[in-house]
Formats: structure tokens, sequence, C-alpha cells
């Protein structure tokens, strides 16, 4: 059951893949398409899963889940991950790799391998202000406060002097 984003409690869990380059403005009307899609007949056992979607940046896909009304199952996880394994292969993207990192660099979102975000770092080519974005949340009301913010506050300030 598609329901908008921003109507889902903040307790809902959030999953979000982010892309390895951005996306045309014709590639999200057909994600957006095919998400709406897949989240309609998303289900548990049967039962219909409540979510909503958002892409942002033209480089995220944050999908969530009210597990208030029905809780995701083993299946249904592992329906949504082959889902995304589909639009990797339809969009020849990485949606999955967790190896990673997000940042931006003024108002552009860079994308780099770990290896290479450390070596940034270690370099002062970012710091603990620079902004990076924290896929690890795991809710509405986690994405909203801890999902963009400055590298100290994140998981990335082990590699910050």
């Amino acid at each position: 059951m598609l329901v908008d984003f921003d109507t889902l409690p903040e307790e809902s869990r959030v999953w979000i893949y982010q892309a390895n380059r951005s996306f045309s403005e014709e590639e999200i009307k057909e994600l957006t398409s095919k998400l709406e899609v897949f989240i309609e007949a998303w289900t548990a056992h049967g039962k219909d899963l409540q979510a909503g979607f958002k892409i942002v940046y033209k480089r995220f896909i944050v999908i969530a889940l009210n597990q208030n009304l029905n809780l995701a199952t083993g299946c249904s996880i592992d329906a949504s991950v082959h889902f995304i394994q589909e639009l990797e292969k339809d969009y020849n993207v990485d949606l999955m790799d967790k190896m990673n990192v997000s940042f931006k660099q003024g108002e552009f979102i860079a994308y780099k391998p770990l290896m290479d975000f450390k070596k940034m770092a270690k370099n002062n080519s970012v710091s603990k202000n620079t902004i990076v974005f924290n896929n690890l949340v795991t809710n509405i009301a986690e994405f909203k406060e801890n999902w963009e913010v400055p590298a100290s506050e994140s998981w990335h300030s082990r590699f910050i002097k």
C-alpha cells in the first residue's frame, strides 16, 4: 500500500540506497513509476505493507515502511532487495555497495570509495565539518535528524583528524 513518505510515522523503518551517480530527470520519472508499482504490490505473508519513498538529490532512493501496521518479513525484505538489484541492472548503477561514501562538496554530492574518503580525510580534503550522508539511520526520525550531518557527528568521524 503506497502512501506519501511524509505521512508515515516517525518510527517507520527506512532503507537508503545511494547511487554511484546522479539519475537523469528521465530516469527519475521511470524510477518513480517503478517504485510506485513495487510498493503498491509489496506484501508480507499476504498482508499489505504501508510504505512510501523519496528520491533525494537525484542520487538516493529512500524507502520507508510503517511497521506499526505490518512488519517486514524476511521474504518481503528479500523482495525489496531483489527489486533494488533489478534497478541496478536496468540503470547500470550501483545502489547496494555500502563501502562507498557520499558527502557534500559545495552544492554537489560527491561519491567516493571508502578508501578514497580516508585518504581525503588524511590530506584534509574533507574535515569534521564536511556534510556526510549517514545511510545507517534506521527510521524516519533518524533520517530527518541524522542523515545529513557533519562528519564529526557520524560514523565517518573515525577517519577525520
